[in-house]
């Protein structure tokens, strides 16, 4: 391996509740041998507010557009279930695992094992088997 190789661009989508596991997701990323673009390491927790929250959902948006897959970290929110949706469209891979504080405790699951967090059924619009045929329809 050379210093100038090129590496997968992969976008790490993750639930604002879970913001403060973004660096064991960097690392366990680049120890599987790929280059991580966190939002919140790039954009902090929405920038503490002092841009606009659909600014930076549009420039995630660009960032998933850029990256070459997609890995969704822990339980699903309504703006990761949009990152996923919007990757699907641009026919990005996407790949679920669980979270952890260790790089050790992550794992990789099929679609149809993650969890969806609470309000995504009512702020997406879709019911809880809507919702997870999109996700499972990643894996095909």
């Amino acid at each position: 391996m050379t210093l100038t190789q090129s590496l997968p661009v992969v976008y790490t989508a993750q639930s604002k509740h879970n913001f403060f596991c973004r660096d064991v997701i960097c690392e366990y990323v680049l120890r599987n041998q790929a280059v991580p673009l966190n939002p919140f390491r790039i954009f902090d927790y929405f920038l503490g507010d002092r841009v606009d929250r659909n600014m930076i959902r549009r420039a995630n948006n660009n960032c998933v557009r850029i990256a070459d897959e997609i890995w969704v970290f822990g339980e699903i929110s309504d703006g990761v279930f949009h990152e996923i949706r919007y990757a699907l469209e641009l026919g990005k891979p996407v790949r679920y695992f669980t979270l952890s504080t260790r790089v050790e405790g992550i794992t990789e699951v099929a679609p149809h094992e993650i969890s969806l967090e609470e309000e995504v059924e009512r702020s997406v619009g879709l019911s809880e088997k809507g919702l997870r045929e999109v996700i499972v329809s990643a894996a095909q």
